[in-house]
Formats: structure tokens, sequence, C-alpha cells
């Protein structure tokens, strides 16, 4: 039987750890809490900080796993890639390349002022050098935290003022990012590298709560209709030149990725992994390719992966959202039509914080009406 580690056990990782489950793995995990929802899930799981990679090299070592993973989790990928690498067990890309992903103001570097796809932006660990920015409006942000939290819209100087504290306390190495704010719709790139080529690829659109700072996700909409064909091909390229660019030849990745005025591609961030809001599940229910599978059978086996068939209606995933300390309460929604249900909560739980204003209570997939 393989063994596998998966690195946090949140609602992210359920996903990864049902999958492992049901394909005979032996499941073992470790996470910095042991109250996340997916340990009663796991064969064993150990309290171990996922951004530990001494402590997860190990653990790894301890149980004798043959793979070392997570999905959903910037701040796994370093970790997963190191402590492979330390053990020599099999891992899709250099952890130089995971740090690089992880760490916004790293992925800019990289990029290069002259990357056609890029922004100008600038890093600052005080409020002094941040008040050097000049360029309004703008997005300020801590460099390595996940999720939007300590994401801020500055739209003047006073902004940053009022902003850089708290954006720079999410901040794992008390640094943030303030970059040009880009005007457009926003759309993701799910897609799965295999020897430096895009195996698949599949854009589709983001949709954010507009009464709440950082780009909050409200929902997931394929195919994609911010981006006509050719704007597409534009974001698809421009994902292949990145991953090309930081060494990002093998596995899943996970781009976001704005459309300035609606029509020139210019990336936001990029991530060697599954994104964190089960998109593979709803690509599944689109064009029958499962990413999910992919990524984990093809870290011990070749996977060819199927032609897609896309469906002929929209399909949606819309996170069901309640605010910070509400009740939630099943009766409220009717979801008999839906394809796909999952709740994070049980009815009558208090919803806990995270962002701090409105919370991913859990999601359901649809068919969505295609827009006019």
């Amino acid at each position: 039987m393989k063994k596998i580690l998966i690195l946090g056990a949140g609602n992210a990782q359920i996903d990864a750890i049902k999958y492992c489950r049901e394909a005979g793995y032996e499941v073992g995990g470790c996470s910095y809490t042991n109250t996340d929802h997916g340990i009663p899930m796991l064969d064993w799981f150990e309290q171990v900080d996922i951004r530990s990679v001494e402590g997860v090299t190990d653990l790894a070592r301890r149980h004798e796993v043959d793979a070392i993973y997570s999905v959903g989790s910037d701040l796994a990928m370093p970790t997963v890639m190191k402590a492979s690498e330390n053990l020599g067990l099999p891992h899709y890309i250099p952890s130089k390349t995971a740090d690089i992903c992880h760490s916004k103001h790293l992925l800019r570097e990289a990029l290069g002022e002259d990357f056609d796809g890029n922004v100008h932006f600038l890093v600052a660990d005080t409020q002094e050098d941040a008040m050097r920015w000049n360029c309004f409006p703008a997005m300020m942000k801590p460099v390595d935290s996940q999720g939007q939290r300590g994401c801020f819209r500055v739209n003047q100087p006073s902004d940053i003022e009022a902003h850089f504290e708290v954006s720079r306390d999410y901040s794992i190495i008390g640094k943030v990012i303030i970059e040009d704010f880009i005007e457009g719709p926003e759309v993701s790139v799910n897609g799965f590298m295999q020897d430096g080529k895009m195996a698949f690829g599949l854009v589709s659109d983001r949709f954010a709560f507009d009464e709440y700072p950082g780009g909050i996700i409200k929902k997931h909409r394929v195919p994609s209709h911010f981006a006509d064909e050719a704007g597409k091909a534009a974001v698809l390229d421009l994902t292949e030149r990145i991953a090309a660019t930081i060494g990002l030849n093998n596995g899943p990745l996970y781009a976001q990725i704005k459309l300035d005025r609606g029509v020139h591609p210019v990336v936001l961030e990029i991530a060697p992994r599954l994104d964190g809001c089960h998109m593979w599940r709803l690509i599944r229910n689109y064009c029958g390719v499962d990413l999910l599978d992919a990524s984990i059978r093809q870290l011990t086996e070749a996977v060819e992966l199927p032609e897609p068939e896309p469906a002929d209606t929209d399909c949606e995933l819309v996170f069901i959202s309640e605010p910070t300390g509400s009740t939630v309460d099943y009766s409220k929604y009717d979801f008999s039509s839906a394809d796909y249900v999952e709740w994070y909560y049980k009815d009558g739980d208090t919803v806990q914080k995270l962002n701090g204003y409105i919370e991913k209570c859990g999601y359901v997939i649809q068919r969505a009406e295609k827009p006019e």
C-alpha cells in the first residue's frame, strides 16, 4: 500500500484526503493545529507546522511515506518540494520555483519589469518605505500570505498609512508589496504541465465581492465570458511564458490574471498547485478532465489527460458565504437543482473568523445561465 503525507487538513485538503483514501493509499497528515476538519479522515496525524521543512522531513522519514503533497495551500508548497528533495521523493518542481510562486515579490522580480504581463511594484518592510509609492490606485498585500488576507486597495497615501500595519502583520517575513491596480475583469487558469508544455489549460471567470476589500471570492464560472477566444489564447500564452520563465515545468498550476481594460492579460499570482476553491470538481463536471486525479497519480506514474468534452451549458461554483460569527442555517438555501453541494459546517455551527468579513461555509456546483 502506498503511503502519502498530506500537509494541512483543512477544507482545501479534504478533497485530496478523500481521493487518496478511495484510491487505497495510507493517508497521513500534519498541521499547526489539531482542529482541522479533515483530521478524522486521516489514518494518522501529528501536530507539525506545515512551514517546518525539518519537522515535515522528519515526519515523512519516520512514516516511510512514498510521497508528500498538498492542494490549495501556498504555505505548503515550498515545504512539499524541499522535504521531497531532502528524502529523494517524487515532486514536480524545484523548491526554488515553489519559493518564487509563494512570495509575490519574488515572482515579480523573477519575471522582471520588462516582462509582458508583469506590473510595476514596490516592496516595503516599513511604512516609510511604503510611502514612496506614488501611483494610485494600487493594491497593497502581504508578500507571502494567502486567502486574500491583508489585501487592500489603496487610492491615496493616507490609505497606505491606514492599512500598512495590518497588511504587514499577515506576512511571515514582515513585508508588503504595493503594485499597480489593474482595472478590468479577473480570470483564472487551471492548468496541468507535462515536460514544460501545458497539457491542459482552462480559462474561467472569477467573481469577487465588491463590498469587501482584498478580492474575496464569490464564485467561479466556466467557460470564461470575460475573455473572447483571442483573449483566452493570450491568457494561456501568458501562463505558459511565466511557467517557462520560473521553471514550473510539471504538475498542476493555478494562475490569477486580470484583463487590463478588458483586453491585455496581467498576472496577479501563479501557484504550482490546484487552487483552494475545488475548481478541479467544477472542471470535471464541465469537461470530464480530473485534475485532482492527475495531480496525485502523476507523482508516481505516467498520466495521459483525456481530451476535454465541454458541456453545452455554462457551469459555476458558488460559495455559500456568511458573515463572521453568524449561525449556519441550512434551511435558508434550496440546492435541489444543484449538481453538487458540500458544507464546511454543520447546521447550527458558528461561522469562524478567517478574513473577518464574509466566510466560506461551503459551496455548490450548478448549471449557469449564459450572460447576454
